[in-house]
């Protein structure tokens, strides 16, 4: 135990020396080394107003009682579903309608994920986030559209793409603007239906002067693994998690459902919600255990 100890102080050291202390700020949130923890939460994709409006409350609660930061997260449209006959959303339209309603009921800051420029204008009027999906962290003009909307932009690391890599679009989202920007871990693929996490890719992404997010439903996704839909294992959602925090991620994004087997999207990834605040309690923890250490 001593030296497993005295490894993992050396780690935090080695992190505290290399990772910026520059937050980013969210709306009125900031995510950074010395920031209470920032999460991102909500379901995969907006089904109706009621059902959005009862996750963000619940989740609300959740963050109020563990002191996190909660930004509200869910999809308007699924646009790289697995089968053309899945569920996509209620379209740009009625989902920035929804949450819009949300932010302004709940306060809570909100985001989703765009998947064309032409869509950032609009998402930009509503979210305080935008979220740029994993096969698109390389689309010049998406992140151009995001930077030029003057709100933080969050890039999820494209699978196959080297944490490395992902300088140049730190560079472009700074080169149009963008002054507030976030990095995301999901995976490397390891084989058709198989992700891993190489979770040095944490501290890598870091060195870029940027905070980094670690997605810890997405990061158990078995792509297709359902068939005609995308599988997955949601009892590995928090051990990953656990493994980021401690390696000094800044935020973690994580789907929740109060019955994910039923979700249209992505059931298998998720937490359901009555679990959820048992499951944040035990990360929290490990996210304030690493603060003291530093």
């Amino acid at each position: 135990m001593g030296l497993y100890c005295s490894e993992l102080y050396a780690l935090h050291l080695y992190l505290k020396s290399t990772v910026s202390n520059n937050p980013a700020q969210i709306g009125p949130l900031f995510c950074g080394r010395d920031q209470p923890l920032l999460w991102i939460a909500g379901p995969c994709v907006l089904e109706s107003r009621d059902a959005a409006m009862e996750i963000a409350e619940e989740l609300q609660r959740v963050a109020r009682l563990l002191s996190v930061q909660l930004i509200f997260k869910a999809s308007f449209d699924k646009a790289n579903r697995t089968s053309s006959s899945a569920y996509r959303g209620p379209g740009i339209v009625e989902g920035l309608r929804i949450l819009h309603e949300i932010g302004q009921t709940t306060g809570l800051p909100v985001t989703t994920d765009i998947h064309e420029s032409g869509q950032a204008a609009a998402a930009g009027e509503v979210c305080d986030l935008l979220q740029i999906p994993a096969f698109l962290a390389r689309q010049t003009d998406l992140l151009i559209a995001a930077a030029r909307t003057g709100k933080a932009v969050n890039v999820k690391k494209a699978q196959f793409m080297a944490p490395s890599d992902m300088k140049f679009v730190v560079a472009k989202l700074a080169d149009a603007g963008c002054e507030n920007i976030l990095l995301c871990e999901r995976e490397t693929f390891f084989d058709y239906r198989l992700f891993v996490n190489h979770m040095r890719a944490i501290p890598q992404m870091q060195a870029f002067n940027v905070p980094v997010i670690f997605d810890a439903t997405h990061s158990v996704q078995e792509p297709g693994g359902l068939g005609g839909s995308t599988g997955g294992n949601r009892a590995m959602v928090e051990p990953l998690a656990r493994a980021a925090l401690a390696l000094g991620a800044e935020g973690l994004f994580t789907e929740t459902h109060p019955d994910p087997d039923q979700s249209p999207s992505d059931g298998a990834n998720m937490i359901p919600l009555g679990r959820i605040e048992t499951v944040m309690r035990r990360l929290v923890a490990i996210k304030q255990a690493i603060s003291q250490i530093e």
